[in-house]
């Protein structure tokens, strides 16, 4: 019987290396940041606030990195 999806199967009764993949699988499927998000009610204006905040840094980072940098004298 295989199963796949969210399951590890457990060969040789070797338990920590099933819970390391299982955990790796956990979080590549992003079900951990889901379910954090679900956990508090958060308002849609708070919401566009942060990602418009999010947004800002991500362009100043753009413009800081196409930045030449300082002459050395």
């Amino acid at each position: 019987m295989r199963l796949y999806g969210r399951s590890v199967i457990v060969s040789d009764g070797n338990v920590d290396k099933a819970m390391r993949k299982f955990k790796k699988k956990i979080a590549n499927s992003g079900l951990l940041v889901e379910l954090r998000e679900r956990e508090t009610y958060t308002k849609p204006t708070t919401r566009r606030k942060t990602a418009r905040s999010l947004a800002k840094k991500r362009w100043q980072r753009y413009l800081e990195s196409q930045q030449l940098p300082p002459r050395q004298y």
